[in-house]
């Protein structure tokens, strides 16, 4: 069962909406799915489906609430894309990081004892954040952009962290991944995974840049990574 709901923000005094897909059952741990720049579109909303029906709670926060509510974007459309580039340089990162904590705690509050998260691109930025900023139990980023300008926040990643590195992609390059790996290769709470050839987006459910063979793996690893950690 799906449904949009209201999650109020951490000052209290202001909600956001967020999309919801319940188990069949009672669920056995709860995962924020984190947006890319794309907003909570179709793909976002499947990749929720897909944790609701492996038995997870599953949100996804609507980041881009700021900028009007429901902003639904396809990486396929030019102009559409160029949108989200205006929204992403935009994006105020660390609210979007105290919205991800509200959405966690609304759904400690369904009483979920483990909440995880995943994102993507600016979301796998922001899933990296939400390990060293909240109380995430288990965190997945998919080709998070930028991490090497957030290595300084390692020691505070206290809770298991993974990260899928697209090998050729277009918003990280080699110097930053080479990057990554130097900082965060000896990290007890981190580990990495490299996808040789594959671009930015790789992973996602809808549109050109989707490698099946590559999703299918890396998605593989994050249902393990969560069965053990949020178990």
């Amino acid at each position: 069962m799906s449904e949009t709901i209201r999650v109020q923000g951490l000052s209290g005094d202001t909600d956001f909406p967020a999309y919801v897909a319940r188990p069949q059952d009672s669920p056995t741990a709860a995962i924020v799915v984190i947006q890319e720049i794309f907003g909570v579109n179709a793909g976002i909303r499947r990749k929720c489906d897909t944790l609701a029906e492996a038995g997870y709670l599953a949100i996804a926060p609507d980041l881009f609430h700021t900028f009007g509510e429901g902003i639904e974007l396809d990486p396929d459309i030019p102009a559409e894309m160029d949108q989200a580039m205006t929204l992403f340089q935009k994006f105020d990162q660390d609210q979007g990081v105290r919205d991800i904590e509200a959405a966690i705690r609304w759904a400690r509050g369904e009483g979920c004892a483990k909440v995880g998260a995943v994102g993507y691109c600016l979301g796998g930025r922001l899933a990296y954040m939400t390990a060293a900023r909240t109380y995430s139990d288990a965190s997945v980023g998919y080709y998070a952009v930028g991490i090497d300008n957030l290595l300084h926040e390692k020691r505070a990643i206290a809770n298991p962290l993974l990260l899928h590195i697209a090998g050729d992609d277009g918003f990280v390059d080699t110097a930053t991944q080479k990057a990554m790996h130097e900082g965060l290769d000896d990290h007890p709470r981190v580990t990495l995974y490299d996808y040789e050839g594959m671009d930015h987006g790789f992973a996602t459910e809808f549109g050109k840049r989707r490698n099946d063979a590559c999703a299918r793996l890396a998605d593989e690893r994050t249902m393990a990574f969560f069965a053990e950690h949020l178990a």
